[in-house]
């Protein structure tokens, strides 16, 4: 039976969405995750969500306990996981309010707990992450997306910083150089730890802003971020209520 959790907001945190809908308060071995749980059906699919900083968005990207986030979900169920995070192009292709399946990441925080594995006295664990995003869940969002006629590319490399500064001018050509498409400060110890827990995982990234590499435009700020989210949070929205029914086990 398939039970899918969304990580992220964009207004799906609205309870009203969901029939059925009620709040768990869960705890973890790694804590309690950001926000409590939301669960209830999307037409005929159960649903689980959660809001990765919190209702109030009152985490940043290096106090959300990810690990407590991912459990969770692990522990009610949860059989796929749909994320959506804001983000910055690093492309001149990736224009703003676009949206991108992510395919890769490249994993750049510094003091985050990104391991369910901390020891290894029951045995060594060393888990497979060369594709972290699953291949059906992208490609049921992508087939969605292009459904909606949603600005959409199909793969891209999310480069994860620790944040929750932005990054410098000489940074954000270096991740250029790397072969990130675009970055953010959230995505690659969530993609970690629903491998390691095997829980099937696949994000979309809508770029709200050109980072600080483009000499020609102003460098990022949090108000620009906000004003292109959420003009584009519907689209989301529905980009994630359309990929539900096509989801399977």
């Amino acid at each position: 039976m398939v039970k899918i959790g969304i990580i992220g907001g964009s207004g799906l945190d609205d309870p009203r969405l969901l029939k059925e809908a009620r709040d768990v308060v869960m705890d973890t071995p790694y804590g309690r995750p950001s926000s409590p749980l939301t669960m209830g059906r999307l037409d005929r699919t159960d649903v689980v969500m959660l809001a990765r900083h919190g209702r109030s968005h009152q985490f940043s990207p290096g106090q959300v306990n990810y690990r407590a986030n991912i459990h969770a979900l692990k522990d009610c169920g949860v059989t796929h996981i749909l994320a959506t995070t804001a983000c910055g192009s690093l492309r001149q292709e990736i224009g703003r309010g676009d949206f991108v399946i992510l395919d890769q990441f490249i994993d750049q925080t510094r003091h985050r707990q990104t391991t369910f594995f901390d020891s290894f006295e029951n045995g060594p664990r060393h888990t497979s992450m060369a594709d972290p995003f699953d291949d059906r869940l992208r490609s049921a969002m992508l087939e969605a997306a292009r459904e909606l006629d949603l600005k959409v590319h199909d793969r891209g490399t999310v480069i994860t910083i620790e944040g929750p500064r932005f990054s410098s001018r000489a940074e954000s050509r270096m991740y250029r150089l790397w072969g990130a498409d675009v970055i953010n400060m959230s995505i690659a110890p969530e993609a970690i730890l629903a491998n390691e827990i095997e829980i099937p995982y696949a994000a979309v990234a809508m770029s709200t802003d050109y980072d600080c590499w483009k000499v020609d435009e102003e460098p990022v700020t949090w108000d620009e971020i906000m004003m292109v989210f959420n003009k584009n949070a519907d689209g989301v929205k529905k980009l994630l209520l359309h990929t539900l029914p096509k989801i399977k086990i």
